[in-house]
């Protein structure tokens, strides 16, 4: 979307509206005014500084945005509200969308707070705990078979319903409504106000380029206003590659890769990025990396043991991708990093321990199990004070 110079120099980031909670706040920002705004309480997400985690990734400052504490536990609150806000404005008769899990839960839940009625198109295989999310907040929800089939539909129900559609529904895909991925603006804005300061990086997930794109923009807009003098650079963790090969090769298209294996981050699973993911990437100097699955699992409970985050595998990726740039000296150790974990573990838990085993019944007398546990916790107490660290040497 496009604002007016005049109206972003007039911008205050400085206090905008501090006594309102969450998105309200920026309200001025946003396609939609503070009395017409949808809300569940979302944004406000707490910026933890790490210390163990900084640690094993070789970072002096490396800090985590938990966008796990939005109402249904995931970013995708922030385009929901301002797209139901802006669908309750201009009349829209429902509200639908394609999602794998998160953006459905979200979008059911804000429906439902808008007095809205909302369509989810997922698929088979979705992951069972978002599924279970999406029905128990009263959308219509359908499991297609053929995945590639839900566009068309949604492509459909636009025309022939007038329903707000909130996901891409178009091919070549150019992600989802530009009225929603202005709620990701505002996890610039939060950024920046608990910092003081514009991050060196910003690693995150990426499947169609929404959350970038919106959360760059933020900070473009807090560079026009004067607020600051520059932008960070992004880290786009990704599951198959099309961003990383689009700018390796210097294209203008991001054109969809073969998708060599099922990723278990099942919320970045196309094989395809968008345009607008590939132009916050260059515009910001930024980096797109490949993680597949090798090492996801353990990455994922290393952070939890860590830091006490559980977060979905998808919000693993930045992590990995972060490692990976140490290793490579691209990124240095004194540099601010900022992973954003989009989504709680509890998403995806049902994938993320598929393989464990049942744990048997103790059955040994009280003294053993006393000792054993003593134990234990005398072996997770070096584990946590003795973090090494996996950068480059």
């Amino acid at each position: 979307m496009q604002y007016g110079k005049d109206d972003v120099t007039r911008w205050d980031f400085g206090n905008p509206g501090r006594a309102r909670p969450g998105l309200q706040r920026f309200s001025a920002m946003l396609p939609v005014t503070e009395d017409q705004f949808v809300t569940l309480g979302e944004g406000d997400t707490p910026l933890h500084a790490t210390s163990r985690l900084a640690k094993y990734l070789g970072l002096e400052n490396l800090y985590v945005k938990d966008e796990s504490r939005n109402p249904t536990h995931s970013y995708k609150d922030r385009l929901s509200a301002v797209a139901v806000s802006y669908a309750k404005k201009v009349g829209a008769p429902a509200v639908a969308t394609a999602s794998s899990g998160n953006a459905g839960a979200s979008l059911a839940a804000y429906a439902a707070r808008a007095g809205l009625p909302c369509v989810v198109a997922s698929m088979k295989g979705a992951a069972g705990p978002m599924v279970s999310q999406i029905r128990k907040l009263g959308a219509h929800l359908i499991l297609m078979e053929d995945k590639t089939q839900r566009w068309p539909f949604l492509a459909e129900a636009a025309k022939r319903y007038g329903w707000f559609i909130t996901s891409p529904y178009s091919a070549p895909v150019i992600g989802s409504t530009p009225i929603g991925i202005e709620g990701y603006k505002t996890i610039a804005y939060e950024i920046y106000q608990d910092l003081g300061r514009v991050p060196d990086w910003i690693a995150l997930p990426v499947c169609y380029g929404d959350a970038l794109a919106g959360i760059h923009q933020g900070f473009v807009d807090l560079k026009d206003s004067g607020t600051t003098s520059r932008i960070p650079r992004f880290l786009a963790a990704e599951a198959h590659g099309s961003l990383a090969r689009a700018m390796s090769s210097g294209s203008e298209r991001v054109d969809a890769v073969t998708a060599e294996y099922e990723t278990l981050a099942s919320s970045v699973g196309a094989p395809q990025s968008a345009y607008q993911a590939l132009m916050a990437l260059r515009q910001s100097e930024g980096v797109a990396v490949k993680i597949t699955n090798e090492g996801l699992l353990e990455l994922q409970e290393l952070v939890g043991s860590l830091e006490g985050l559980f977060f979905e595998l998808a919000s693993v990726m930045p992590f990995a991708a972060v490692r990976q740039l140490r290793k490579q000296r691209v990124v240095a150790s004194d540099d601010l990093v900022v992973c954003l974990a989009t989504a709680s573990g509890l998403k995806d838990i049902d994938k993320s321990t598929r393989e464990w085993a049942e744990i048997p019944i103790n059955r040994q007398p009280q003294e053993e199990l006393l000792e054993a546990a003593k134990s234990a916790a005398q072996q997770t107490l070096a584990r946590l004070s003795n973090v090494p660290s996996d950068a480059a040497t």
